[in-house]
């Protein structure tokens, strides 16, 4: 590998978001691997001196005030460093007409302003094909997983039912809470709800009526708010059982926190839900809909063993094997 093609790595300011530390990572990774500093604030972008070549992760809320503004301000930094983009988000159908429309432009023209596109999943490549640029260049990186805690040393179970990540509709709180409710109603579990993150912005009042109707139901919802990773990871492995109930996946950091953690979720099928289960056999427990969800639910919790990762569970690619990616796949675009 020679150093001077690997572009530098431009992290966003938002540490709290899943992008931002996603990027962090990987860049800490190319670092090790390379023994290179590497890592720029993407705020060095807009400086009298640029990097000749560039690498960012894209999701237009990160990079703009609306999806025109995101893409203005990438093009802006593509006429002066040459840029690859691991895209993040990719637009779908659950945007709504409007603003998916508006997306999907925004991704057109990071794409074409770009000399390469990675994601994250070949359903998120499905996806840009579907609904955004049906000749969209990309090559697949799986996200990482990497996890140094014993899958034996399990601690009591705190009889809450939880999901993991940034809430905002269409995650799938709604439909775990109404899961838990019908147990509650249809058999003698009685688990509680916890909520293990806080809300994407612009949905905190979205997330007050859904506790709202929590209450209505008699359902007792934990709302964590944001939480560390060590934490986070704690929490995760004290939940009686994780539940990952997304409408519309594109890749899913919440589902690799909970492997990661030593659980294995209970996830609702879906075409990258499908990928999950080949490519990390034993990670992941399926129902078939949203449908089957308490059902599924009911059965985790009577049957706890179920709902943590074996020692024949598939785990990587890790984080260093992702870097390792990154490396090859930059030494082979046309700069």
């Amino acid at each position: 590998m020679i150093v001077a093609r690997v572009p530098a790595l431009i992290v966003t300011p938002d540490a709290q978001h899943g992008v931002t530390q996603y990027s962090s990572v990987v860049a800490s990774a190319v670092e090790r691997l390379t023994g290179a500093s590497l890592r720029l604030s993407s705020s060095a972008l807009l400086g009298a001196s640029v990097p000749a070549r560039s690498h960012l992760h894209f999701t237009d809320r990160l990079w703009g005030t609306s999806p025109e503004d995101a893409a203005d301000r990438i093009e802006a930094i593509a006429a002066r460093s040459s840029i690859t983009v691991t895209f993040h988000d990719v637009p779908q159908a659950s945007d709504g007409s409007v603003n998916f429309a508006r997306r999907s432009d925004c991704y057109r023209r990071v794409l074409a302003a770009s000399h390469g596109v990675v994601f994250n999943s070949v359903h998120e490549v499905d996806v840009l094909r579907d609904f955004t640029d049906p000749t969209g260049r990309a090559h697949v990186i799986p996200l990482p997983i990497d996890t140094e805690v014993p899958p034996a040393e399990r601690p009591e179970p705190d009889g809450n039912v939880a999901v993991l990540g940034f809430y905002y509709p269409g995650k799938g709180h709604l439909e775990v809470l109404r899961a838990v409710a019908r147990i509650a109603d249809t058999t003698e579990l009685r688990p509680g709800l916890t909520f293990l993150g806080r809300p994407s912005a612009g949905h905190e009042r979205d997330l007050e009526q859904l506790a709202g109707l929590a209450h209505d139901l008699g359902v007792t919802l934990d709302v964590t708010g944001y939480l560390e990773d060590a934490e986070l990871t704690s929490r995760a492995r004290r939940a009686s059982v994780g539940v990952a109930a997304h409408q519309h996946f594109s890749a899913s950091g919440s589902i690799n926190s909970w492997i990661a953690a030593g659980r294995r979720p209970l996830v609702v099928d879906g075409r990258y839900v499908r990928e999950i289960a080949e490519r990390r056999p034993g990670t992941v427990s399926v129902v078939d809909g949203t449908r089957d969800l308490a059902a599924g639910i009911a059965d985790a919790l009577r049957n706890p063993g179920s709902t943590w990762l074996h020692d024949d569970a598939v785990i990587g690619p890790n984080v260093s094997d992702v870097a390792s990616a990154y490396l090859a796949w930059w030494d082979a675009v046309e700069w």
